[in-house]
């Protein structure tokens, strides 16, 4: 068996949007919908002072989700990891769409238990 952890980047985002919490709650929910994720608690945000980002974590049954915004380098990074394998997600269309993401970096990292690689 195996895990499965996600490290994305998206780049050339809209500054603004990167503020936006109710974006960045749209986005985890949506995710927890399409993915079947069980969230354990509320999510945690934190939102820097001035025109900074914010960090967000949500604690899973499966492991976690975290993201991370910088309005001022207009990017977004997203980190999510299940201990059970899950389907693939568009993360390109969805971060186009809500942030004006212009380039999106998916990574799909295979986590084996046990050393079996």
């Amino acid at each position: 068996m195996t895990g499965l952890e996600w490290v994305v980047e998206a780049y050339h985002c809209d500054a603004k949007s990167l503020s936006d919490r109710g974006k960045l709650c749209r986005l985890l929910s949506r995710m927890v919908e399409d993915l079947h994720l069980n969230p354990v608690g509320e999510p945690l945000w934190h939102q820097f002072p001035g025109p900074g980002g914010i960090t967000g974590l949500c604690l899973l049954a499966e492991s976690h989700w975290t993201c991370h915004t910088f309005p001022e380098h207009r990017s977004l990074t997203l980190n999510l990891f299940c201990c059970r394998p899950r389907p693939e997600w568009d993360f390109e269309t969805f971060l186009a769409e809500e942030f004006g993401a212009g380039r999106v970096s998916v990574r799909k990292l295979e986590r084996p238990y046990g050393g079996e690689a």
